[in-house]
């Protein structure tokens, strides 16, 4: 069947990867494009590929990418005839839906009813249970028979507004500060308490449906690695599934759409227990993060299929066949060793180095793949104001083992630098016996966190050798060539990792070449600013070395590593005291959560930051008085910014263990 409607101009009502991620479609399509941007994103990736772009004057999402008055005005001043919501922002709003089709312009996405109808969560459960789909039972009062339960915001997505209680003394400040998140991130307070399955896994299933009756699963994916209820890793086809369940999850999705006249791509969102019952959590009513997976198993443009439905075309009548495995990963802006605190800063550097062919087209698949999406590039700024997703690797193979392998590669091997990232939590992942063997479920991560951030202590040693080996080859013109008669006295460079530890290394210049003291067992083969190569016994590797200001980034096929170079002599006049609170990143006071004079114990939170969209809780360093708070709601503050002071009490028989003074700040996110 012939389109009813053919788009020319398309505008994305989003930024970064999944607004690129649009766009490329669009330019296979030959549809022109328009970008939106906020101050902050003036010269992004996003903006610089678009055909078109409208400024939104202002730098935070409430000020730009939330105005749906804004969008559609600009949608109508650069000539767009259509909007893509993208994901995230108002992508879920059928107000901005709707006021998109009143505009005159088409919608690239469901109906505005369709999204209403699956924009509350306990609504949505209503209608879910009514159509047959099997649904988890809200629980009005929960008791100590249902712990652990889940607070969930009723309108919300992405871990916001989401709290795990396992104590029913916590019930009341984890649904009073839910409400508050959800209030703020979606404009509603509901919240509801479901239960809590602590190694169920988050299966969905990819929907595409047309205006003309046809609804079709395209496959499931296994969404199960997760932190603070966001998504880290996921895969296409869901692994381990038996084919009844499988049949019956794709039966449960496509009633779940036929229900509310569901039209475009859409995702139904379960949790299965281990003995193979699923319960539905949630229709996303638009493009997921995770649709690359799908893409990759299917060979699917799943853009220009929302494009084709938008302008009236008929689906295919039969769904597509899934080959071969896919997995992708969320590189974030993050520290998984500090609680996956989120961290700011330049993007130096970011480099896929992998010996494979990128994936052909934008939905298609070649016998062995990596694909790139990513939202920044070599140079891009990292900023509190957006969510802390860098890129997504995928990968794809014929089996789920050779898919992890080249995903974990191909992550090991790029080249990061800036902040800090979770690359090494996911490689470590992604090698996991237990992730290998398909022993999936929302807590994996957090059962497995002591071995995704061990130190590499081996390996941060040798990182620091070859950092202070090509900063030396670097100087080495700057020092006259001449013979002494003394042996030269060695010199000593000093670096920290970013989990803390710190490595002293000491090398000279001698008639034979630069040599390390420390390192009888080492033998310098090669150094120049850049690239030292070492070798011990019989084996010989090669290290990549990059500085940028103090931070120096040495990599290798197997990882990377981050530096900080550290003065030789530390100075004796820096002191902080130690019941200083500092800011552990740049973001927004939200709340306070304690006054001037209060009695606070070690780990009582005192405040809360927003940062990269989620809620960081900041907590007491030890038993004591609080003396001082310069934090206060609304207030923008930075990286290392003094937020209050503890003054802490000398320790008691009753002092719990780890709680002594001078036990340093941190921040523990909210459970999500």
């Amino acid at each position: 069947m012939t389109s009813t409607t053919s788009i020319g101009t398309l505008l994305v009502a989003n930024r970064g990867e999944i607004a690129r991620r649009v766009f490329r479609t669009c330019r296979e399509l030959g549809i022109a494009t328009t970008a939106v941007h906020s101050d902050p994103d003036a010269d992004a990736p996003h903006v610089r590929e678009a055909d078109a772009a409208v400024r939104l004057p202002g730098a935070t999402p409430a000020d730009t990418y939330l105005r749906a008055d804004l969008i559609v005005r600009a949608a109508l001043a650069a000539g767009a005839d259509a909007v893509h919501p993208g994901y995230g922002f108002l992508s879920e709003d059928a107000g901005f839906a709707q006021a998109v089709l009143d505009a005159g312009l088409v919608w690239v996405g469901p109906p505005p009813a369709a999204i209403a109808a699956m924009g509350s969560k306990t609504a949505a459960k209503r209608l879910m249970a009514a159509a047959g789909v099997p649904v988890l039972d809200a629980l009005a009062e929960p008791t100590e028979a249902d712990l652990p339960v889940l607070v969930k915001a009723a309108a919300g997505g992405g871990g916001r507004g989401m709290r795990v209680v396992r104590s029913l003394a916590d019930l009341p400040g984890e649904l009073a500060a839910a409400r508050a998140e959800a209030a703020k991130a979606f404009g509603s307070d509901e919240v509801f308490c479901e239960r809590y399955l602590p190694t169920g896994r988050h299966v969905e299933v990819q929907l595409l449906a047309d205006a003309h009756g046809t609804v079709h699963a395209v496959g499931d994916r296994d969404c199960s690695l997760q932190r603070r209820h966001q998504k880290v890793i996921e895969e296409a086809p869901a692994p381990g599934l038996p084919e009844e369940v499988r049949a019956a999850l794709h039966a449960a999705a496509v009633n779940a759409a036929r229900a509310i006249g569901y039209v475009g791509a859409g995702t139904a969102e379960f949790l299965l227990a281990e003995d193979g019952r699923f319960w539905f959590l949630e229709m996303n009513t638009r493009l997921q993060v995770e649709h690359p997976v799908t893409e990759a198993v299917t060979g699917l443009d799943l853009v220009a299929l929302q494009i084709a439905v938008a302008e009236g075309e008929e689906l295919p009548r039969e769904a597509p066949v899934s080959r071969g495995h896919a997995i992708e990963a969320r590189l974030y802006a993050e520290d998984p060793a500090k609680d996956w605190q989120p961290a700011t800063g330049t993007l130096h550097r970011l480099e896929l180095t992998v010996p494979y062919r990128e994936f052909t087209g934008t939905g298609g698949r070649t016998e062995s793949g990596v694909r790139l999406d990513s939202g920044v590039e070599s140079g891009s700024e990292v900023t509190p104001h957006y969510d802390a997703m860098l890129a997504k690797v995928i990968a794809w193979a014929p089996t789920r083992a050779a898919a992890a392998r080249r995903l974990a590669d191909a992550l090991a091997r790029a080249r990061i630098h800036g902040p800090a990232t979770n690359r090494e939590s996911l490689v470590r992942a992604l090698r996991h016996p237990a992730f290998l063997g398909g022993r999936l479920h929302t807590g994996f991560l957090a059962e497995h966190v002591a071995d995704l951030t061990a130190p590499d202590g081996k390996g941060a040693e040798r990182a620091a050798l070859a950092a202070a080996l090509a900063d030396a080859a670097a100087r080495r013109t700057a020092f006259p060539s001449g013979w002494r008669n003394l042996p030269a006295q060695p010199q000593l460079k000093r670096y920290r990792a970013d989990d803390g530890a710190e490595f002293e290394v000491r090398y000279r210049f001698t008639r034979a070449g630069l040599q390390a003291e420390d390192h009888p067992d080492v033998e310098l083969v090669e150094a120049t600013a850049d690239r030292v190569v070492l070798r011990e016994g019989e084996l010989r590797r090669t290290y990549l070395v990059a500085r940028h200001g103090d931070r120096v980034h040495v990599d290798t096929p197997a990882g990377g590593a981050a530096l900080t170079a550290l003065p030789r002599f530390p100075d004796p006049t820096v002191r902080t005291d130690p019941g200083a609170l500092l800011a552990p990143m740049p973001g927004t006071v939200v709340r306070t959560t304690a006054a001037v004079g209060d009695t606070v114990t070690a780990g009582q939170p005192l405040l809360v930051l927003e940062a990269m969209k989620m809620e960081h809780r900041v907590t007491a360093p030890a038993d004591g008085v609080l003396v001082e708070l310069r934090a206060t709601p609304g207030r923008q503050v930075e990286l290392g910014a003094l937020l209050a002071v503890v003054q802490a009490v000398a320790a008691s028989p009753e002092t719990s263990p780890g709680t002594s003074p001078g036990t340093s700040p941190r921040t523990s996110p909210r459970e999500a």
